[in-house]
């Protein structure tokens, strides 16, 4: 009996007991190897002596201080380490406790720097079809997540979808790539211009999406293209890097491989790697200033942001990916990764497509590989593979309605950053069993 509202009802999941780098041993001592880092958050495993003792000394120094009254010292240096490696002019950074509310920080920051300039009439968001920006209600207004919202929709606010860049799906016959990536990039152009530019705040979207549409990166040109829209019109660029940012596709923030910078920069997940909760929005110098140099004060905030043993835990994470240069294993370890994926599927005939970047990989299911025709989603293919996959002793990250929020299934796979070669024969080997275990059930 449990007094606990775990997130699915119908029966309660193992005890996790302890954490061993890579692995999570339950209560009865079976472990699975966490080959999704949790939601793509556990980038240093579940062990790391050196960020357990940052928090334990944070907490014997102070544990808690309010930042209506105080700063702390992990905040100051976990700006400035931020700021020290963040692209473009993001030079100030606002913490808070994970990605929805990351994200609602963002919507709020374009909404109220529009009112600090003298243009009050903007404040229509655009976002992606397929996307997924978190489960408070502005995030999940947002986001493009229709299994998610559906319920919800009548306490959603208002926001535009064009469509999302997934170029397996859209990619015309006889079309390039970088013709593919203006064209669906122009859409947003014209999503803007039907709206009245003078009434837009803001684009979001994810350099690579993750959990909705399984580890979909941009085509190269793609977001280059969304920015100059974005500038043409005056409108603000907010990249949600929740999960695909700090280091998981092998750079610290995602879109450092498309050479484009945002205006707002919102990161959590691998900021902290679970070893405490964590989120925050990076900003664009001239943002802050208009506030500042304006009404002087951001009209936003929680309870717990800026907290002291979270801030410690989100510096040692990063002090440890840079000290272990675990940015060159995501990379060397996703290329393999990849090659082992495509060894084991690449002749599978319900694996249509083998995506994403580094150490974010997704696997697209398909009931016929020809014609790229999903399985009937009564099927549930995505929770069997799920469920086989923990049977034996493997955590994937499977979700449903990747084409349109009701057709499609994709594997997520987000390991940690410290996998070596072993790992990834096991991985591989376990998920391929797993798959063809769900496949035949």
């Amino acid at each position: 009996m449990t007094h606990v509202f775990h997130r699915q009802t119908k029966s309660v999941p193992p005890t996790a007991a302890v954490g061993d780098g890579v692995y999570i041993v339950d209560a009865t001592g079976k472990r699975y190897l966490d080959a999704s880092g949790g939601a793509a958050v556990s980038c240093l495993g579940h062990s790391d002596v050196r960020v357990v003792n940052a928090i334990k000394a944070q907490l014997d120094a102070i544990p808690y201080a309010h930042t209506g009254f105080f700063t702390n010292e992990p905040m100051e240096k976990l700006a400035d380490f931020l700021v020290d490696a963040a692209p473009g002019d993001l030079d100030m950074v606002y913490f808070v406790s994970g990605g929805s509310e990351g994200v609602e920080a963002a919507l709020k920051m374009a909404r109220q720097y529009f009112l600090e300039i003298g243009q009050p009439e903007r404040y229509r968001i655009i976002a992606r079809r397929q996307s997924y920006h978190g489960n408070t209600l502005g995030a999940l207004s947002i986001g493009g997540n229709e299994w998610r919202r559906e319920q919800f929709r009548p306490l959603l606010i208002d926001a535009t979808h064009v469509a999302p860049c997934y170029e397996y799906r859209d990619r015309r016959d006889g079309e390039t790539t970088e013709e593919y990536g203006i064209r669906v990039a122009d859409e947003l152009d014209a999503a803007i211009r039907a709206a009245g530019p003078e009434t837009v705040a803001a684009f979001v979207c994810e350099p690579v999406v993750g959990a909705t549409a399984g580890a979909l990166p941009a085509v190269p040109g793609y977001l280059k293209r969304i920015r100059e829209i974005c500038d043409r019109h005056g409108v603000l660029l907010i990249f949600d890097e929740v999960m695909c940012g700090m280091g998981r596709t092998g750079h610290l923030f995602a879109c450092e491989e498309d050479g484009v910078a945002p205006d707002l920069l919102v990161i959590a997940k691998g900021l902290g790697a679970g070893y405490q909760p964590i989120g925050a929005v990076l900003v664009d110098g001239r943002i802050y200033a208009a506030i500042r140099d304006g009404s002087g004060f951001f009209q936003h905030g929680h309870t717990y942001m800026g907290h002291p043993a979270a801030c410690a835990a989100g510096l040692a994470v990063q002090h440890v990916i840079r000290d272990d240069n675990l940015l060159d294993n995501v990379k060397v370890r996703g290329a393999a990764l990849r090659r082992a994926l495509e060894s084991r599927f690449g002749n599978n005939p319900y694996v249509g497509d083998i995506r994403g970047r580094g150490l974010f990989l997704g696997i697209e299911m398909v009931a016929d590989r020809a014609s790229k025709e999903p399985f009937d989603p009564a099927r549930k293919l995505n929770a069997a593979i799920k469920r086989e996959a923990l049977e034996r002793g493997l955590m994937v990250y499977p979700m449903g309605g990747t084409i349109d929020g009701r057709r499609g299934d994709h594997v997520l796979v987000a390991p940690p950053f410290i996998i070596d070669d072993s790992h990834i024969g096991e991985i591989v080997d376990k998920l391929g069993d797993s798959i063809d275990a769900a496949l035949t059930g």
